[in-house]
């Protein structure tokens, strides 16, 4: 099964089968699309469109990530800080930010150069929320365990003034 492929093998093996495809006979293009189907995971119908726009396809541009702009020091001092503000939402975070940092290097909890001190302080809240989304993750716990309590089964007697 071709689940593990790399979309740079899968877009070799389109190219390679793309023109026999083309020129095959219908009882020979249903073969093709099965070997193709059975190698890369696709879907037929996926499959079957790839293999009939494969110039589409292989000339669009593959978008490369963006190379990551924070390392791996500013979210350590990020981690820390938020741990420090009893893990607040980063939009009351970032506002303290500079206090908070001031107070933990005069502490000693935390040493920061200064390119990282200059990149925390640029920092938005929502960057600062997709930085800490991994720790946030970590920090889920399992099923709870707190059962039902007896208080509203209980009969209340309720006093009234109508008499």
């Amino acid at each position: 099964m071709g689940v593990g492929l790399r979309l740079q093998a899968r877009r070799a093996l389109l190219a390679y089968m793309a023109p026999p495809y083309h020129e095959a006979p219908p009882a020979q293009k249903r073969v093709l699309l099965d070997e193709f189907t059975h190698t890369t995971g696709y879907h037929r119908t996926y499959a079957q469109w790839l293999l009939n726009h494969s110039e589409e396809v292989l000339q669009a541009v593959v978008r490369h990530p963006r190379p990551q702009r924070y390392g791996p020091d500013v979210l350590d001092a990020l981690v820390q800080a938020w741990d420090a503000n009893n893990r607040k939402c980063t939009k009351c975070l970032i506002p303290y930010l500079p206090t908070l940092l001031d107070a933990l290097e005069r502490h000693g909890h935390l040493h920061l150069t200064d390119a990282c001190r200059t990149q925390l302080l640029s920092m938005s809240a929502a960057t600062a929320d997709r930085l800490l989304r991994a720790s946030r993750i970590q920090d889920l716990h399992g099923i709870s365990t707190t059962r039902a309590g007896t208080l509203l089964k209980q009969l209340i007697p309720i006093r009234t003034f109508a008499q």
